[in-house]
């Protein structure tokens, strides 16, 4: 059993596995968009600008987009080529084995799970916010987690529910739910463009790299263009979430490469002509504010702004939040079906076609971190993990392109091993430019997937057995 863990999974074709295959290339597009942008746009482009890039915040993003388009091509071709299940984790199974796989989806877990917990924590400060310019005010202790003098986080998590609920009836209702709020948050990008772009001073753009590309100031504190797209990276993971369909798509070979590199490469110019735009229109040191892009319209003497603002980032984070939970679900479903957790969760609901038990768990489980448990730095984690992911992933087309040379491949990637060399090197330096505490608490986290896998996965292991 022990050599179980070197064992790979074989490689199937993408068959029907009982959940509905209905998503389409234009549903896996959107999909990556609307977990893409919310946070980046509404919150972190502002915050990277005012305390780690300055103007360059430009090239952070350019920078954090051109190490997710490597991984994002290495997505597509083992997303075109291998079956069962999407995601890093599954490609893992068949390129590493088993315990590479478990670390993976560990990873994973992290990756979806925290960032469900953080965006819902933001969501429900905008939402309090929204609330207060109507002159409705929630009382203060169902605002706050415990440790925060509080009572419970209320906003964070009804919000959680609401999205567990909508999962469970169905993923075509909420892929349809995703594409109507993302139309609404890409309109408010759009009014914020057409009101800025007459008032962008270029002296606001000099100096243009006040912290210089990166430096160390120690206290776990890095600056400078890497260090921001270190932080910006948080941005782009939502096309992960499209490689995680792959058992709903009606033809995965050919929509997911499409979806995944569509989304990436559509957020990209949305995220540097945003970022561009607002360090233009107002002085980098004034944007570390919750609400930089409602900040810069309120400079510019647009007063009705503020609700325009809130009602993008209430829509965009909403959208951020389904895709993280329904990626979540979909990836303990995997492991579930692997027998690496409780085989309870593989369950499908026959008049659904969803997995309710596991998105009920889910619900239960992220509602209560984020109404209770105040995250601060720990979503920080959820880019280090995203980056090994990703890192695994490049490394994975290099793998079965030797120990599956006549492996099906709808879609190659040019010039291999190129691209994923530069994959596994961009993203490899990124998680370099990330600070020391997020590195312990990434390693924490690993130890405790380790100690995990000893105790029950390598047991209960269908591969095992």
């Amino acid at each position: 059993m022990a050599l179980s863990i070197f064992r790979t999974k074989p490689v199937a074709p993408h068959a029907h596995t009982g959940l509905r295959k209905c998503l389409t290339a234009f549903d896996l597009a959107l999909l990556g968009i609307g977990c893409a942008i919310g946070t980046g746009i509404f919150v972190l482009t502002g915050l990277a600008a005012a305390t780690q890039s300055g103007p360059a915040v430009v090239l952070s993003f350019v920078f954090a987009g051109i190490a997710s388009a490597f991984a994002a091509l290495a997505y597509a071709e083992l997303a075109a080529s291998i079956g069962g299940s999407g995601s890093a984790y599954g490609y893992s199974y068949v390129a590493f084995g088993e315990f590479i796989a478990w670390l993976m989806g560990w990873m994973l877990l992290l990756e979806y799970g925290v960032g469900a917990a953080a965006v819902a924590n933001g969501w429900a400060g905008y939402f309090v916010h929204t609330l207060g310019s109507f002159g409705l005010q929630l009382p203060e202790h169902l605002t706050k987690a415990p440790m925060m003098g509080g009572t419970i986080n209320l906003p964070a998590f009804a919000i959680i529910w609401v999205l567990t609920i909508l999962l469970m009836v169905g993923v075509k209702e909420s892929a349809k739910v995703n594409n109507i709020i993302v139309i609404i948050k890409l309109s408010t990008i759009a009014i914020f463009l057409a009101l800025a772009v007459g008032h962008i001073n270029s002296a606001n753009w000099h100096p243009f790299t006040p912290f210089g590309w990166f430096q160390s100031l120690g206290n776990d504190k890095n600056i400078g263009v890497l260090a921001g797209a270190s932080t910006v990276f948080f941005a782009y993971f939502g096309f992960d979430a499209v490689s995680t369909a792959a058992e709903e798509c009606k033809n995965p070979q050919r929509d997911l490469p499409i979806g995944l590199i569509a989304s990436l490469v559509f957020c990209t110019v949305i995220y540097i002509i945003v970022s561009g735009t607002l360090t233009g229109i107002v002085p980098y040191t004034e944007l570390n504010t919750p609400s930089p892009v409602a900040y810069a319209l309120s400079k510019l003497g647009y007063g009705w702004s503020s609700t325009l603002v809130a009602t993008g980032v209430l829509a965009g984070l909403i959208t951020v939040l389904l895709v993280l939970l329904y990626g979540l679900t979909r990836i303990l479903f995997a492991m579930s079906r692997d027998g690496l957790i409780s085989p309870i969760f593989s369950e499908v609901n026959p008049d659904r076609q969803t997995p309710s038990k596991i998105i009920l768990m889910c619900g239960v489980v992220v509602s209560i971190v984020a109404g209770f448990i105040p995250l601060g730095e720990l979503a920080e984690t959820v880019n280090i993990g995203t980056l090994a992911s990703f890192v695994m992933v490049c490394v994975g087309v290099m793998r079965l392109r030797k120990t599956h040379p006549d492996l099906e491949r709808p879609f190659r990637n040019p010039w291999n091993p190129l691209i994923p060399v530069l994959g596994v090197v961009s993203c490899g330096s990124l998680m370099y430019f990330l600070p020391a505490t997020t590195w312990h608490r990434f390693g924490l986290w690993l130890v405790a997937g380790v100690v995990f896998y000893f105790a029950y996965s390598m047991r209960h292991s269908k591969l095992a057995k």
